[in-house]
């Protein structure tokens, strides 16, 4: 699903990013796992061009993302992501929060082919809804989400109404709510306080369980051993030893490797 070529990020004469490369499969758990500074927030952000990498390449589906031709946007909406921070929109409730990529997504889609339409160039018979339709669809969809993760109460509440956990979990439903090929999580449980960890992580195990594409960066070694298929760990912008949970965690072989996990388990 996603293949990373040689990838570089600098900020200035800062080189953060030291010729990456990375394969995703579909349906995989990868976990980036590594000391702070390190680069996984940043190579998680050049994922999805969030951050222009300063050289080298990002499929996704054999699509190069890092090309400028490339409609990033439009790559984008099957690439979900959520953030350390929630990134909610505090003066939009919750469920308008969750309703409104996918009807800026929709609306636009229709535009496009009202457009096909007048000049003959369709190329399906889909009919074209209208704005009503495209809100009615995205509320009802984003309840259903709410009801999954036990929130559908807090609809028409507004972010700074919920606890931190809450709006972790509300932050991931909006992720889904644009039906993603993959997510990327950045960090999702650090801002959290210890007691609303593990309400964030339940949601994210039932992803995995149900085959959904993740890509974590976590400072959360049960969760790396439990859900990962595959755990990176990162330092100094390289990514200096891959395996499966049970091997990195029990037989690391990187010295750096080594080194950490005595600091950390």
């Amino acid at each position: 699903m996603i293949e990373v070529i040689d990838l570089c990020k600098s900020f200035g004469d800062l080189s953060v990013l030291k010729g990456i490369n990375l394969k995703i499969e579909q349906g995989e758990k990868v976990v980036i796992i590594g000391p702070s500074g390190s680069g996984k927030s940043t190579l998680l952000r050049c994922l999805n061009c969030m951050e222009d990498p300063t050289s080298g390449k990002v499929l996704y589906h054999g699509v190069d993302l890092t090309d400028m031709k490339v409609n990033i946007n439009r790559q984008r909406e099957k690439i979900g992501m959520v953030f350390q921070h929630f990134n909610l929109f505090n003066n939009k409730t919750v469920i308008e929060n969750i309703m409104l990529s996918p009807v800026l997504c929709e609306k636009r889609r229709m535009r496009q082919l009202r457009r096909q339409n007048m000049f003959g160039k369709a190329t399906t018979k889909e009919p074209v809804k209208t704005s009503k339709q495209i809100k009615e669809e995205a509320r009802k969809n984003a309840l259903e989400l709410l009801n999954r993760i036990g929130l559908a109460d807090k609809a028409d509440v507004y972010p700074s109404q919920l606890s931190g956990g809450q709006k972790q979990r509300v932050a991931i439903v909006r992720a889904l709510a644009m039906n993603p090929d993959v997510i990327l999580f950045d960090e999702p449980t650090s801002a959290l306080d210890p007691e609303m960890v593990g309400e964030v992580l339940e949601v994210m195990k039932e992803l995995a369980k149900e085959g959904m594409t993740m890509v974590v960066v976590t400072h959360e070694m049960g969760f790396a051993r439990e859900v990962g298929d595959r755990v990176l760990f990162m330092d100094d912008g390289k990514i200096l030893e891959e395996n499966t949970p049970e091997e990195l965690f029990t037989n690391p072989q990187n010295p750096r490797l080594k080194d950490f996990l005595s600091k950390v388990l």
